[in-house]
């Protein structure tokens, strides 16, 4: 009877977290999360989280409705702009401490067009003065209004030479920088993001991916007919997936088109950083030679092969950016030299585990991520660990070393093999002329770049003090030889006068 009795509570208590955990949140009481990196050799440690989850909100959850399919997300102040494409709309969330309450939903706008409703919308982009940029994807426009939903201009797809006229304009992306030039990715176009001017002109492309020529593709065209070549995919870049804005005007974006061997030997390059010209400006220096990939090392299985699929980028003010992988669901996380500060997240139904992440935007120093399947957003925000790192970082980029040395040593109480800890501190002697000390910190973690670096400076340096010993020593080994020299001559020319003179003595008797 007690062993039925405790059956019962036990499926009375499941009952009731059933009951009262929202659909989707199974577990939610379960905030630990899987916070990963890699050391100088590939091999993954685990590390204490540096981001732990503490929310997670569906569109029922705030009074709106289930969110369909929701395909972006933008974050400006305190809002949240969620693109809930399924059901053609724009949610506006403010965010209240731990609260969020909808402000409004933009189903229409006001002004002289001939739909004035949108369809399928893909992404949004809000200006500093309120402005709306939105991607109304199916409609074939970006649709630009002011903060009271007034049209100020839509842009459709340029009539100009480049672009093919047979196709339909479909922009996904879109963001602007402070002049107004908007730069969209559009579906059909694989010559970069186009340009727009703030009058709505087309100036042309920027950062289009790097051609990449197989000779087996050559080969089938050399020998195709006319009408086979014409359908074949021409020679010309693959298209993004993604891009954002910093505040000097950088555009960060992502690509997930390579092959798996261009990771593998590291020629792929899945985040790039471009500046006004197009150019990738991505600092690529991690000591350990690891470009900003995502994983490292991968393992195919549940249905998840291959490597990192980085779908979405978000860059802090202190140029530390975060990665969102679409296919282990992961989020990354990079200081400005392409170092993996850490990785966490992962596929799953519980907080801080994602089914089909689509979004990463942040909020100050918190992360939010819109999952499209679960159509929830989950706000992540650091925890003591990861608050240790930020400080040291930009500690040390203000130029406060003995200051960022206190916080890297903290990090390594917490996580002694934290590698980029052992790293920071040999960097802050290296800038305090502490170069021997440098130099064992840099030999623990096998940073040979910066190793050799302090090696020079304290060479330079020993020199430069053991100068007159230098000299004396330069001398000595200058002098002493000659003077032997010298005096081996003498006295062998010596010896010789005199034994020319005892022979002739000798003859002489």
């Amino acid at each position: 009877m007690k062993l039925k009795r405790k059956i019962a509570v036990a499926l009375l208590c499941m009952t009731v977290v059933l009951t009262f955990c929202p659909a989707g949140v199974a577990g939610a009481t379960e905030i630990n999360t899987y916070t990963y990196n890699y050391d100088y050799w590939g091999l993954e440690y685990e590390c204490p989280d540096a981001y732990r989850p503490t929310t997670f909100i569906t569109g029922d959850m705030l009074g709106v409705g289930e969110f369909k399919a929701a395909q972006g997300m933008y974050i400006r102040g305190d809002r949240i702009y969620v693109v809930d494409s399924g059901n053609s709309r724009i949610v506006e969330i403010q965010v209240q401490g731990t609260e969020m309450k909808v402000v409004r939903e933009i189903k229409e706008f006001k002004g002289d067009a001939e739909v004035t409703t949108f369809r399928t919308p893909n992404d949004v982009f809000v200006a500093s003065n309120g402005d709306f940029y939105i991607a109304d994807t199916d409609n074939f426009r970006v649709v630009h209004l002011d903060n009271d939903l007034n049209l100020i201009k839509i842009i459709t797809q340029p009539n100009d030479v480049t672009v093919d006229q047979s196709l339909n304009f479909l922009p996904t992306k879109i963001v602007a920088d402070r002049a107004g030039r908007a730069f969209v990715l559009v579906r059909n176009v694989n010559k970069g993001f186009m340009e727009f001017e703030a009058d709505g002109s087309f100036i042309g492309y920027i950062g289009a991916n790097e051609v990449v020529f197989e000779w087996s593709d050559y080969l089938m065209k050399l020998f195709s007919t006319q009408a086979q070549r014409e359908q074949m995919d021409s020679f010309v870049p693959t298209e993004y997936n993604n891009l954002y804005i910093d505040g000097n005007g950088f555009v960060y974006c992502t690509t997930s088109v390579f092959e798996d061997w261009a990771v593998e030997n590291g020629d792929a390059k899945p985040i790039r950083k471009l500046n006004s010209l197009g150019t990738d400006i991505l600092i690529r220096n991690a000591p350990s030679g690891w470009t900003p990939i995502g994983d490292q090392q991968w393992d195919d299985f549940a249905g998840m092969k291959g490597p990192s699929r980085l779908i979405d980028v978000t860059a802090f003010d202190n140029e530390i950016y975060y990665v969102l992988d679409r296919v282990r669901g992961r989020i990354f996380g990079y200081d400005e030299q392409g170092n993996l500060l850490y990785a966490f997240g992962g596929p799953g139904n519980k907080l801080g585990y994602f089914q089909m992440p689509v979004a990463l935007d942040h909020m100050g120093e918190d992360l939010f991520v819109l999952d499209s399947t679960s159509g929830g957003i989950t706000r992540f925000q650091l925890t003591e660990f990861g608050m240790l790192i930020q400080n040291a970082l930009a500690e040390y980029k203000v130029g406060h070393y003995d200051k960022s040395a206190e916080y890297w040593n903290d990090v390594l109480k917490l996580c002694g093999s934290y590698e980029l800890a052992y790293i920071g501190i040999g960097r802050a002697h290296l800038q305090q002329k502490n170069y021997t000390e440098a130099m064992r910190y840099f030999a623990i973690k096998y940073d040979t770049q910066n190793y050799s670096r302090a090696w020079k400076y304290y060479r330079r340096e020993w020199i430069e003090s053991n100068m007159g010993y230098v000299m004396v020593i330069l001398v000595i080994l200058i002098v002493v030889p000659a003077v032997v020299k010298s005096v081996k001559r003498v006295r062998k020319e010596a010896r010789e006068e005199y034994e020319h003179e005892l022979e002739l003595s000798r003859k002489g008797k």
